[in-house]
Order: structure tokens, then sequence, then C-alpha cells
């Protein structure tokens, strides 16, 4: 078996439509038209924090099949690797969720981030260790 999960064409979309940037004071970006689906919410109506400005909220859709086309069931996953960065080339972040067959949320919000703009990949790990290719780069602007 080859040493990456090969996920299909469906799935990198499902990621990318799914990654929701939030927070005040900032716009997901990008420069695809696939990604230009990222939806930031979070800008209006009652006042934030500066903290609330300051935060990426991630969603995504699990995998269902891999691009051979074979089947991969929620049981076989086993956790999503999230890397982001300010150098959309160099992502020297990460963050890890655990229990992906569990987790129905399929959610992860980064806090803490300062003014500028992020990049910020998903990966799909397997019970196996194989990992997916990383779904297509997502941006969001921090303002200050």
């Amino acid at each position: 078996m080859n040493s990456v999960i090969k996920v299909s064409k469906a799935w990198g979309v499902a990621i990318v439509f799914g990654m929701l940037l939030a927070g005040c004071g900032g716009g997901g970006s990008s420069s695809d038209s696939a990604q230009s689906s990222a939806t930031q919410v979070g800008q209006g109506g009652s006042a934030a924090s500066a903290t609330d400005a300051k935060k990426a909220v991630l969603s995504w859709s699990a995998p269902s099949t891999r691009v051979n086309g074979e089947g991969i069931a929620m049981g076989e996953l086993d956790k999503y690797v999230i890397r982001y960065g300010q150098d959309a080339s160099n992502l020297d972040r990460e963050a890890v969720v655990d229990n992906a067959a569990e987790d129905a949320a399929m959610s992860y919000t980064v806090d803490g981030l300062s003014t500028g703009t992020w990049y910020f990949t998903i990966q799909v790990q397997d019970i196996n260790g194989l990992m997916s290719e990383p779904s297509e780069v997502v941006s969001k602007s921090i303002a200050s």
C-alpha cells in the first residue's frame, strides 16, 4: 500500500468549501476560484473583543473516498493535522485534532494570531499512519 492516503478530489474540495475563517477585522482571501468559497463569519452585529478578532475557525468535511475510488470509513480515520503560518510556502505551525473518527464537529479554532495574513491547510491521517495530501491553502487576514 502507498505511504500516502490519496483522498478524492471531491474530498479536497469539501475541505476547501468547508473551511470557515472567522473573526472580526479580517477577511478570507485566495487566488484559486475553488478557494473563493471559503467563508468568513463573525463580521458584524455585536461588539467583539480584540481576542475574538485574532482567531480563525476552520471547519471541514471528512473524506468518504480515496483518489482511487475506494471508500474510506469514518472508523479508518485517526486524526486531522492542520498546518498554518504567515508564509504560504512555509507553514511552520501545527495543530492536531485527535479522534477524527469520533469528532462529528470537524472544526478547530486557532487562537492568538498576530496581525497579518495567515495561511492554513489540513491533512487527514488514517489508523495505519497513512497521510493524505494537503488540502488547498486558504488564508485569513488579521487586522491590528
